[in-house]
């Protein structure tokens, strides 16, 4: 089979991929608005530098572009920002007693990569358990580690983007499990008022 161009003639497989890019670049904006400033200045960032250390002029003007500021972003607890340096807080580095609903500066960008951690580190049952406290947030994190994913096929970053994919493809199992728990939580309540 073969692609064809508007006026009939064969499309070059350079145009195919292009138009194919293109398309999936506007998905990928798309899905980007749906995120908080914080998280899309975090994807930018990550884009470029992963998680590695860039500097802080640069970082600031990012933050500026996105409607946001460095500080905010060290306080909602997604970068640290040291003698002129800024870095993403990597999932090794993440609080392990973080708690979604205490946090007072929630990003989807904290929330998918402590349920990265959380997945990593005690299997589905602890992801969901985060994503019952998280609530309705926890589908942008779904959405967020599918595009982290592709950043990381694109720039050939095999372990991030395994850990991306690891939540993608657990994240039925873990939805499933977390509607469980609070399924059995709601009627342990009902159980206990009856009393």
């Amino acid at each position: 089979s073969k692609v064809l161009e508007a006026d009939g003639s064969k499309m070059t497989v350079r145009t195919a991929l292009a138009l194919i890019n293109q398309v999936l670049d506007e998905l990928n904006s798309e899905l980007e608005g749906d995120l908080d400033r914080d998280s899309r200045w975090c994807v930018s960032w990550f884009e470029t530098h992963g998680f590695s250390e860039g500097e802080f002029g640069e970082a600031n003007t990012l933050a500026t572009a996105k409607a946001t500021a460095v500080s905010g972003l060290e306080e909602a607890g997604v970068i640290t920002a040291k003698a002129g340096k800024v870095k993403l807080i990597a999932v090794k580095d993440l609080d392990e007693s973080w708690d979604p609903t205490k946090d007072k500066r929630l990003t989807v960008w904290e929330l998918t990569h402590h349920l990265i951690k959380r997945l990593e580190d005690g299997g589905e049952d602890a992801a969901a358990k985060l994503v019952a406290s998280a609530g309705a947030i926890s589908e942008s994190a779904r959405d967020l580690a599918y595009r982290l994913f592709g950043i990381c096929e694109r720039k050939k970053w095999a372990k991030d983007a395994l850990r991306y994919n690891g939540l993608v493809l657990s994240w039925s199992n873990i939805v499933e499990r977390a509607r469980n728990s609070i399924g059995a939580e709601v009627k342990q309540q009902n159980q206990i008022s009856m009393l």
